[in-house]
C-alpha cells in the first residue's frame, strides 16, 4: 500500500527528477566547456528529463521507497557519457574528469542554495504557502532535502560515484597503487555505500540543512 500521499509523491518526484537532470546536464555542459561533444552527439546535452531517465533509478527505486513510506526520496539518471580522451590538449585528462565529476554535486549545491533562499522569500512575502500539509511547503522542502542528499551521497569516494572521480583525478602518483587496489573492489564497496550510505552522510546532511535553513529564516526574517 501507498505509504505517500499523491500530493506527497509528486511533491517528490517532481524535484528528484529535476534534480537528477540538471546534475547530469552539468556533467555534460563541464565536458562540453573542456572540449568533449561526447554527450552532445549522443543526445544528452539537454535539460529534458526524458534523456537521462534510468528506468530502475528514476522510476522504480523512487516508487519502491514511497511505497515503503522511507520519507525521502533517492535515486539516480543514466550516467552522461564523458569521453576526456576529446578534452582539449591544454587540459590533463585526469584533472578534467574530476572537474566533469564535481560538476554534478555542485549542481544540486546550487538547486539547495536556490531551494533555500525561495523558501525565505516565502516565509518573508507569502508565509501562508509554507502552512503544514500545503503543497508548495513540500515541494520546497523535498527539493532542499533532496538536493542536499544527492550531492554528499554523490561525493562519496566510491566508484563509479563522483566523488571517486574527483579523487581519482587528483590523486598522487606514489599513492596510486594502493587507490588502485580500492577501486578494484568498487562492486562491494557500493554495494556498502547503497547499505550505509544513509548513515555515512547523516552528520553532514543535517549540517548542511541546519545552514541552509539558517539562511531562509535569515531571509524571511529580513
Amino acid at each position: 500500500m501507498l505509504q505517500a500521499s499523491l500530493p506527497q509523491l509528486v511533491a517528490g518526484l517532481i524535484p528528484l527528477l529535476l534534480s537528477l537532470t540538471v546534475h547530469e546536464y552539468a556533467h555534460a555542459w563541464t565536458a562540453s566547456r573542456l572540449g568533449d561533444d561526447t554527450a552532445e552527439r549522443e543526445g544528452r546535452f539537454t535539460l529534458n528529463p526524458l534523456a537521462h531517465i534510468d528506468p530502475l533509478g528514476t522510476i522504480i527505486l523512487p516508487l519502491v521507497l514511497a511505497f515503503t513510506g522511507s520519507g525521502f526520496m533517492f535515486g539516480w539518471a543514466k550516467p552522461v557519457p564523458v569521453n576526456p580522451a576529446r578534452f582539449r590538449r591544454d587540459v590533463h585528462m585526469g584533472r578534467g574528469m574530476a572537474w566533469t565529476a564535481a560538476a554534478g554535486p555542485l549542481s544540486n549545491v546550487g538547486l539547495a542554495v536556490i531551494a533555500a533562499v525561495a523558501a525565505g522569500l516565502l516565509m518573508r512575502y507569502a508565509p501562508e504557502t509554507l502552512n503544514r500539509g500545503s503543497g508548495l511547503r513540500e515541494l520546497v522542502g523535498s527539493m532542499l532535502g533532496t538536493n542536499v542528499v544527492l550531492a554528499l551521497f554523490n561525493l562519496i569516494p566510491v566508484p563509479p560515484l563522483d566523488g571517486s572521480r574527483i579523487v581519482d583525478g587528483y590523486m598522487p602518483f606514489r599513492f596510486r597503487p594502493t587507490w588502485e587496489r580500492i577501486t578494484a573492489l568498487a562492486p562491494f564497496l557500493l554495494l556498502g555505500v547503497f547499505f550505509f550510505g544513509g548513515r555515512l552522510i547523516a552528520g553532514p546532511s543535517d549540517y548542511v540543512m541546519s545552514l541552509l535553513l539558517r539562511l531562509a529564516y535569515s531571509i524571511g526574517a529580513a
